[in-house]
């Protein structure tokens, strides 16, 4: 039976629901608020050091940065589609090999001028040109038609980029290449402004000029006149719209205090105070790999028993544990290609390390004295870091059970890795140039890569590739990288790890922050605004 209930106490309900129900009204007005104009986002890089290099054709060029000044033809949304940027729409040719670019007109430069079909050609003619010294040219020698006659010396232009009238550009390939526009989504295809740089030549990028939503403003300086940083302000007459932040602060030298005093807005998670700070956290996508090569050409390494011995002495988790860095977390993975990509899926590793497994293995390959296996280096690129360090620590007590000793050496040049003539592992870590599983397999695996330190070779496997370049069919191009991962499988040349996720923080009152799955370094900051 229902008790009677005093009028005290339908008081207090009443009281209740009129005072919650701002509350659940609160997030619906959040989400409803209209962006305001104004105001600077300083950005802590995730870097130590600040490196003064503005060139997108460079590796050493902080994409970021890069992602605010420049434009190129065509872009990737948050999703990793494709959509248009400086080229209005594009068109395919039916044989596949003809991609024609239609520009917005009216775009200008920030010192002014318009963009046009030859400030197009320029810029990614220069990409090509050994003065330039960009690695990116081999995506285009192989691809673009006259690119290698050009890089060469033999022509004084490539024949494949024509320009058809001040905004129609044409393309012409080779041979059909279905990533073709995801290749012109990249950085380092940013098309600059022609007569500036041949009128200033390497000191264009002192104060560069592009098209992007944010200009150059000046370098930030120490009280000692170091240049520590670069600040960019808003470009009012950004073909997409005005962007909503009068200004953007990018240095590698800010730090937890300052974001803890809420002096920057965003910075890398680099301490557990940020989770019990009152602040978002974001984390990216996973197209970072880190995979330990094996030198499939040198005695004991080049037998393919050998190399599934150290497979099953490797527990992955626990060095993902032994490395784990608050700002890059290592996620455990057992598959060549990131099953992010459409058509890919995570592979289970359900047997997990197995040290007697191994140690079968070992004595099967004729290793039944721990002191005739011979020692191996394990290589780590230049510079040094704490992760590295960590990850070689766990790796040589895992490897010492099998009775395999380790040293380690840092190198700076992959001939370095060539020369050398012992067995060794090398730690490989990949951040893909554009989301495409080619961009894993050819420079990691493909025998004619002069990336491939490994020495792996399989004519069943470049084979595959080869026909992949060239395959227009989607489906069918998934299912030629599916039999190329299943030869990984089997040859095992290298075991992969992880990838690698980048977590950021960002103050409450930030907003419009969209995730790119490639990587935070490709944020768009035009839609950042500040809720303050």
């Amino acid at each position: 039976m229902w008790k009677k209930r005093s009028p005290f106490v339908y008081f207090i309900l009443v009281f209740i629901i009129l005072a919650a129900t701002p509350l659940f009204n609160y997030s619906e007005k959040e989400s409803k608020k209209k962006p305001r104009y104004g105001g600077t986002v300083r950005v802590k890089a995730f870097t130590n050091i600040f490196r003064r290099q503005l060139d997108p054709a460079s590796p050493d060029s902080y994409v970021f940065v890069s992602e605010q000044l420049y434009d190129g033809l065509v872009r990737l949304d948050k999703n990793l589609t494709l959509v248009p940027s400086l080229a209005e729409y594009w068109k395919i040719s039916a044989d596949g090999k003809t991609y024609t670019f239609y520009l917005r007109k009216g775009v200008k430069f920030h010192h002014g001028k318009e963009l046009s079909t030859e400030d197009v050609k320029f810029s990614l003619e220069r990409l090509i040109r050994k003065e330039t010294e960009s690695p990116y040219f081999h995506f285009f020698t192989a691809r673009v038609a006259g690119a290698l006659a050009y890089r060469e010396g033999k022509t004084k232009e490539v024949t494949g980029f024509r320009i058809k009238d001040k905004y129609i550009f044409e393309i012409q390939l080779i041979k059909p290449y279905v990533s073709a526009l995801y290749l012109m989504s990249m950085s380092f295809c940013k098309i600059l402004p022609r007569d500036q740089m041949i009128s200033q030549g390497r000191g264009f990028f002192l104060k560069p000029s592009g098209t992007g939503a944010f200009k150059f403003s000046y370098w930030m300086r120490s009280p000692q006149l170091d240049i520590v940083g670069i600040r960019l302000e808003r470009n009012d007459q950004y073909f997409e719209g005005r962007p909503y932040l009068d200004a953007l602060e990018f240095s590698p030298y800010f730090t937890l205090q300052h974001f803890l005093d809420k002096e920057i807005d965003i910075i890398p998670v680099l301490s557990e105070r940020l989770f019990r700070a009152n602040c978002q956290i974001f984390k990216d996508g996973s197209f970072n790999l880190i995979f330990l090569g094996m030198s499939c050409n040198v005695n004991p390494l080049n037998s393919k028993i050998v190399r599934k011995a150290i497979v099953h002495a490797v527990n992955k988790g626990e060095i993902a544990r032994a490395s784990f860095d608050l700002k890059y977390i290592p996620e455990v993975t057992n598959s060549y290609i990131p099953p992010k990509f459409p058509g890919f899926f995570p592979m289970e590793d359900e047997a997990g390390p197995n040290l007697e497994k191994a140690e079968d293995m070992l004595q099967k390959a004729g290793y039944e004295n721990e002191r005739e296996f011979p020692s191996l280096t394990v290589f780590f690129d230049s510079p040094r870091t704490e992760f590295k360090r960590q990850f070689y620590r766990a790796l040589r007590r895992q490897l010492d059970e099998l009775g395999i000793k380790l040293n380690s050496r840092y190198y700076r040049s992959l001939n370095e890795v060539k020369r050398y003539g012992k067995p060794y592992l090398i730690f490989l870590e990949r951040l893909l140039n554009f989301p495409d599983p080619e961009d894993i397999i050819r420079p990691l695996f493909y025998s004619k890569s002069i990336s491939n330190v490994i020495n792996y070779s399989n004519p069943e496997l470049d084979k595959l590739l080869e026909d992949a370049e060239g395959e227009r069919s989607w489906t069918r191009r998934v299912e030629l990288f599916n039999q190329i991962e299943q030869i990984l499988f089997s040859d095992v040349p290298a075991i992969p790890l992880f990838t690698i996720q980048q977590r950021i923080a960002v103050q409450p009152y930030v907003r419009g922050i969209e995730v790119p799955t490639l990587s935070f370094y490709y944020l768009e900051a035009r839609n950042i605004w500040l809720d303050k």
